[in-house]
């Protein structure tokens, strides 16, 4: 195998690449990136970690076809590092890898190709769907990190994917609060699928990455879903289960409404997290009278108090949140202001849209200790 490209086409491949390279393996060769280079005078590179799988194609010169495995991590860096300019990259007689420019030259171990898994084709019927670019990805950015991140928690490591006559949805949890995001979207039929968070949020990095202005079309067979986006394959492993009945969950009725500027609620619960403790659930304590909030947390260090005016629909209360939750709703949120709902002291509250419901973010209080 012999190709040349110039460097800064390589690492920017390199880098959508890399994103499927699995980090935690026992498995060597799930750890390198595959280099195919073909005699149409196309390189194709491929990455997976067995639930994530990337292929993308870029333009080389060919000089000898051929494939080989390299480790991911190594000939990112060494590309990357690489002044801006041609670079050649051939397998030698010893079955290395060698990366060549004008002054510098690299010697890396190879592993066949063979030794490499099939990322595969869908198997069974397929459906295709379509999304605008900028709605799904918002999606995502709204509902990923609400996505559990403790691979024992089974499905709710995911977000669901809900497709119904008139709307989609995409929903997170991880127990201790729950996003939901909604947009208006006909749709032929009901679907409902499950995808890892960590997978989708790598997607919105690369289609950021990418630029690109078309429709994101999704392929699904009955355990993979395919992205194909400009000459990038993406193919990901659905997660099997029955989501979580989130709609149970959300709190039937409230008493007690709130209106606020977000972003003075945003800067007045990041200050008072300053001396909330992580070992304390990061506890900020929030006492709604009429219209005033006030915001306080305790520490050894100190005590903090933040003072916010608000609209209500009257009454009094004292809540206590884990201030990194109300901070991870309020920072994906664009709007101006927002609604809060309450019920009591030990139940969840709800932050959503002051009109409509493009979104939810339910968080769980924390109690508060006797004073």
């Amino acid at each position: 195998m012999k190709f040349s490209c110039e460097q800064s086409t390589l690492s920017k491949a390199l880098g959508i690449v890399s994103k499927a390279v699995s980090v935690r393996t026992t498995i060597p060769v799930l750890k390198s990136i595959l280099l195919e280079a073909g005699d149409d005078g196309e390189l194709k590179m491929s990455a997976s970690d067995l639930d994530l799988s990337i292929e993308k194609v870029i333009d080389v010169r060919v000089d000898e076809p051929g494939s080989i495995a390299v480790n991911a991590k190594l000939f990112m860096d060494i590309v990357r590092k690489l002044p801006a300019g041609n670079v050649d990259v051939f397998v030698n007689e010893n079955g290395n890898v060698v990366i060549k420019t004008l002054n510098s030259e690299f010697n890396i171990l190879g592993t066949p190709a063979s030794d490499f898994p099939n990322i595969g084709e869908l198997e069974g019927p397929q459906d295709t769907l379509s999304f605008d670019k900028d709605i799904f990805t918002e999606m995502i950015r709204k509902t990923g990190f609400c996505a559990s991140v403790d691979e024992t928690k089974g499905i709710i490591v995911g977000i669901l994917m809900e497709l119904e006559e008139n709307v989609f949805n995409m929903v997170a949890l991880d127990g201790f609060r729950m996003a939901i995001a909604r947009e208006q979207m006909k749709n032929a039929e009901s679907k409902k699928l499950v995808i890892s968070a960590r997978i989708l949020n790598e997607l919105y990095k690369i289609i950021l990455e990418s630029g690109t202005e078309e429709d994101v079309k999704l392929i699904l067979g009955e355990k993979k879903a395919v992205m194909l986006l400009e000459r990038t394959k993406i193919v990901m492993r659905l997660l099997e289960g029955a989501f979580i009945k989130y709609r149970d969950i959300l709190p039937k009725e409230n008493k007690l409404f709130i209106r606020a500027n977000r972003k003075d609620l945003m800067d007045a619960v990041e200050r008072a997290s300053l001396l909330s403790k992580a070992g304390r659930n990061n506890l900020i304590i929030c006492s709604i009278n009429n219209n005033l909030m006030q915001i306080t947390s305790t520490s050894e260090e100190g005590n903090v108090k933040e003072d916010i005016i608000i609209e209500s629909n009257g009454g009094s209360l004292d809540i206590g949140f884990n201030s990194k939750y109300i901070l991870d709703a309020l920072k994906v949120i664009d709007d101006e202001e927002i609604k809060m709902e309450f019920n009591t002291g030990i139940t969840p509250c709800l932050v959503k849209p002051v009109e409509g419901d493009r979104y939810e973010y339910l968080i769980l209080p924390v109690r508060i200790p006797a004073r």
